[in-house]
């Protein structure tokens, strides 16, 4: 990696962990998003809770697995409040290892592991998905949902995943990205809100992964999810922004509910893509 590079990497790094940890964000993933899953969830209709939503793209990631169990060691990469792994140990006893370079959210998810009694099977660890600090063949599963966008350099989490994966183990993941054709320019206000310069797209993801040698299971192209997210995500905010306010800036809100807007619009125009991969390593 060249000094120009690593400057971008160490940067995009710096920049996501300085969002999450502060305190306007934390509010606002907490009180608007809902503190728990901070990702985008699948809607059955507008106007669901997004709560809802948000833990049914969970329970469909897990339905794509292989039978999990007690047994099945689980790696969260971007793990944000570790919502999932939460759930995956709830609900299949899984040991989940949940990895988030905010310190902040890593906190309030360690509580939330004390208060719904999975602290023993769910391990919170700071850290960057650029450098996992696991040696290889760690995990049965590799897990992802809607972080990896926030690396300077996507192709070294996806060689990292592959690297701590078994053979024989499943690498599943989501992310905002931007569709294959998508022209450049149109994504500059989408990726202001979250201090970005660009995104992955399905064919990045696939081209790359094949090149590490995983093998594609499924990819459902759910993209049309960006926008009922992003939407009701919005409709919440203002429905709510006097009680938001309280907790979150108002200049945090306003760049918010512009930020929002722009992703639902490029959503609408086809310039976004989001969905579930899964891949096998062999």
């Amino acid at each position: 990696m060249n000094k120009v590079m690593e400057r971008d990497y160490a940067t995009a790094m710096a920049t996501a962990r300085d969002y999450y940890n502060s305190e306007d964000a934390d509010n606002f993933y907490t009180l608007v998003w809902g503190g728990e899953d901070i990702h985008v969830g699948l809607y059955h209709h507008p106007r669901e809770a997004v709560f809802d939503a948000s833990r049914r793209t969970v329970a469909e990631m897990a339905r794509r697995l292989p039978r999990l169990t007690a047994e099945t060691r689980v790696l969260d990469i971007g793990a944000g409040y570790g919502g999932s792994a939460r759930f995956l140990a709830r609900e299949f006893g899984c040991p989940v290892t949940a990895l988030n370079i905010s310190e902040r959210e890593n906190e309030r998810g360690r509580r939330m592991n004390r208060e719904q009694g999975v602290d023993r099977l769910v391990t919170i660890i700071d850290g960057s998905f650029e450098a996992l600090p696991f040696g290889d063949r760690a995990f049965d599963v590799v897990w992802s949902q809607d972080a990896i966008l926030h690396s300077g350099d996507r192709r070294r989490v996806l060689e990292e995943a592959v690297r701590v994966l078994r053979p024989g183990g499943h690498f599943i993941f989501t992310d905002p990205m931007q569709a294959d054709d998508c022209p450049v320019a149109v994504l500059e206000p989408i990726l202001a809100r979250i201090h970005l310069d660009s995104l992955g797209s399905p064919g990045f993801y696939r081209e790359t992964l094949r090149s590490l040698g995983l093998e594609e299971l499924a990819f459902e192209d759910d993209s049309e999810m960006i926008a009922a997210h992003y939407g009701r995500i919005r409709d919440l905010l203002v429905e709510r922004e006097e009680e938001v306010a309280r907790a979150v800036s108002r200049d945090y809100i306003e760049r918010m509910k512009r930020g929002l807007q722009h992703w639902v619009d490029g959503g609408h125009r086809g310039y976004l893509r989001w969905g579930i991969f899964l891949y096998r390593k062999p």
